[in-house]
C-alpha cells in the first residue's frame, strides 16, 4: 500500500470511529422498498444550538401533562441541544419554576412537530438511544393533528417507541383512541435478547397504513394492529395526519417516580428522525 493510499485508508478509519463513538448512523439512507422520504432531522445542527425551530415546536410547563409527570418542560440548551450530530435530550434533577409558577424538582424537554410537519400514513423512523432510571419515561410517539377540535384520546394517538426505566430490555408499541386508551390501549412489547436499551443506539419505526399499523425494533416487526382489534362500537381514528414528539418525562402513574437508584442527568441521544410516504 503506498503511503497516499495509507494515509486516506487511516482517515477513513478515523472518520468512520468518529462517527461510531459520536452516535452518527451507519444506515443507508436510501427510503425502504416501496416508500420515498418525505421528511427528516439528522440534528446536524452547530454543537451546542437549540433544535432546528423550523421542524420542531418545543412544549413548555410544569403541569403534569395528563400523567401526574414531575418535570417542568423546558426550552432552554441545558434540556435540548444538537451535538455531534444528535439531538439530545436530558432530564436533569434540578429546582426550577417556569413561566407557568409551578415549581418543580425535575426538568426536561418536550418537541412536536405540530403545525411544521404532519402526514397521514407512512413509515416513521427514529435511531434513539435511551435513557435508564427508575422513573424515566422516554417516548417517540404521535398524535392526530386535530386534537385541539377533537380533544384526546378522540384524535388518535400512536406510541412508536416508549420505556419506562424500570423495564431496561423492553420497549413498547401502542395505540389509543376513544374506548381504548390509558392502560385498555392496543399495545405490544419487544424484549432485546441481551443487555438493556441504554446500552446503545436502536431503531424504532411503524409503518402506518390505512387499516393496519407495524411496530418495528432495528428491523424485527413485533405487533401488528388492524381495525379488527378496536373494541366493539369504537372506531379506528388513525385516519387522518399526525405529528411527531419527541420526549423525556420524569416521573408519573406509569414509569412511577425516581427513587435512591435513579441518577441524574440522564440523556436520549436521536441521531435521526426520518419519514416516508407509500410511492
Amino acid at each position: 500500500m503506498t503511503r497516499r493510499a495509507s494515509s486516506w485508508f487511516c482517515g477513513l478509519i478515523v472518520l468512520l470511529s468518529a462517527a461510531v463513538c459520536c452516535g452518527r448512523s451507519s444506515q443507508p439512507t436510501t427510503p425502504p422498498a416501496g416508500y420515498v422520504l418525505t421528511w427528516s432531522d439528522e440534528f446536524n445542527g452547530a454543537n451546542g444550538s437549540l433544535p432546528d425551530s423550523s421542524k420542531w415546536v418545543m412544549e413548555t410547563g410544569g403541569n403534569g401533562w395528563g400523567n401526574n409527570e414531575l418535570e417542568t418542560y423546558t426550552n432552554r440548551t441545558q434540556n435540548a441541544h444538537t451535538q455531534d450530530g444528535n439531538l439530545v435530550i436530558t432530564a436533569n434533577k434540578e429546582k426550577y419554576t417556569g413561566t407557568d409558577g409551578i415549581a418543580r424538582e425535575y426538568t426536561s424537554a418536550r418537541l412536536k412537530t405540530a403545525g411544521l410537519f404532519e402526514q397521514k400514513h407512512g413509515r416513521f423512523e427514529a435511531r434513539i438511544k435511551i435513557p435508564q432510571g427508575q422513573g424515566l419515561w422516554p417516548a417517540f410517539w404521535m398524535l392526530g393533528n386535530n386534537i385541539d377540535k377533537a380533544g384526546w384520546p378522540a384524535c388518535g394517538e400512536i406510541d412508536v417507541m416508549e420505556n419506562i426505566g424500570k423495564e431496561a430490555a423492553i420497549v413498547h408499541g401502542s395505540m389509543h383512541g376513544p374506548g381504548y386508551s390509558g392502560d385498555k390501549g392496543l399495545t405490544g412489547s419487544y424484549s432485546l435478547p441481551s443487555g438493556k436499551f441504554a446500552d446503545d443506539f436502536h431503531i424504532f419505526a411503524v409503518e402506518w397504513e390505512a387499516a393496519a399499523a407495524r411496530f418495528y425494533v432495528d428491523g424485527n416487526l413485533y405487533e401488528t394492529r388492524t381495525p379488527a382489534d378496536v373494541p366493539a362500537g369504537q372506531a379506528w381514528v388513525f385516519d387522518h395526519p399526525f405529528f411527531i414528539l419527541l420526549n423525556v418525562a420524569v416521573g408519573g402513574g406509569w414509569p412511577g417516580n425516581p427513587d435512591a437508584t435513579t441518577v441524574f442527568p440522564q440523556t436520549m441521544l436521536v441521531d435521526y428522525v426520518r419519514v416516508y410516504g407509500k410511492k
